[in-house]
């Protein structure tokens, strides 16, 4: 296998070389990284970065102590999550499974907050599959695979809650954020669009109004972004004046929500900024890198929708 990783290497070094480009690749091995004379485009160097991690994730054994590590961890995680919800929201389980369609629940921000944590679970499952020396499409696929029974665990023990019940709208989007992160390896462009989360507690929740009440039904509190590398998006002609380092993100949030199912939606446009940029190296670089991008940071933007406002700090 090593021999098969190194000639990879040598294969792809020679037709970024045949191609006449110039750029530094990094690979994950930061020994390895080596700067070549010519140039190329963009998407060129991002693609063949895209190969030369994938070979260097290759391994001719799995470290089964640290795939029993993550397992453990998972197992804790799970657990600690099953005993806080049996808590707080199962205490009163049925045998009767039921079914409600809550898609105007929240005006469906919990919907897109479905989405964005089952893509980011399989990310962090992803990491933990990829230190285990796992490929980079078996860690892509068993994260998403994980991340998604997770999800669903969920969703079937509310199924059985008698205030609760399954929700289709949840369940969709726990899959479509799973099928989103193999979607990422498998079409490299979909990097380009970074689902996102911002948080500030709603005055609700800092004056105590619903015990209940915490980080992840705190509504109004919240906000889904989806960010935009402009930099690989726009044509070429303005790519090229626009920062690598520098975003656009898309948020949703919503206010004046009543038991009702009624509220405001509103509708952002702000910058971002992207954490690729950070110039550090290597696996565990770049996971933190891959974290940071999971975050939408304050920066100055603008609310489009219900009314127009500049705001110095989105977020």
């Amino acid at each position: 296998m090593k021999i098969i990783k190194y000639i990879l290497i040598l294969f792809l070094l020679y037709c970024s070389i045949f191609a006449q480009s110039e750029f530094i690749i990094y690979s994950e091995d930061t020994s390895k990284n080596i700067e070549l004379e010519n140039s190329v485009n963009v998407k060129q160097v991002i693609e063949l970065q895209d190969e030369i991690q994938k070979v260097d994730l290759m391994s001719d054994d799995i470290n089964y102590w640290t795939l029993a590590g993550v397992g453990a961890i998972s197992t804790g995680i799970w657990y600690g999550v099953h005993q806080y919800y049996a808590n707080a929201w199962w205490q009163e389980q049925d045998n009767k499974f039921r079914v409600v369609n809550d898609w105007e629940y929240a005006l469906s921000i919990d919907k897109l907050g479905h989405f964005y944590g089952a893509n980011l679970i399989g990310h962090l499952f992803s990491a933990g599959f990829e230190a285990a020396n796992l490929s980079l499409e078996a860690s892509t696929i068993y994260g998403a695979l994980a991340s998604l029974a997770f999800q669903l665990y969920v969703e079937i023990q509310d199924g059985f809650g008698p205030q609760w019940g399954f929700s289709p709208g949840d369940a969709l989007g726990d899959i479509l954020g799973s099928v989103y992160l193999v979607g990422q390896y498998y079409i490299p462009y979909l990097k380009n669009f970074q689902p996102r989360f911002s948080y500030y507690p709603s005055d609700e929740f800092l004056n105590n109004e619903k015990p209940d009440m915490n980080l992840v039904n705190d509504y109004q509190g919240q906000k889904l972004w989806m960010g935009l590398r402009m930099k690989e998006i726009l044509p070429e002609a303005i790519s090229e004046y626009w920062p690598s380092f520098l975003m656009l993100s898309v948020g949703y949030g919503v206010k004046d929500l009543d038991s009702s199912g009624g509220g405001i939606r509103e509708w952002y446009i702000g910058l971002d900024l992207d954490a690729e940029a950070i110039p550090l190296y290597g696996k565990f670089w770049q996971f933190v890198k891959n974290s940071l991008n999971y975050i939408h940071f304050p920066m100055p933007g603008i609310r489009i929708s219900p009314d127009f406002t500049f705001l110095v700090f989105c977020f």
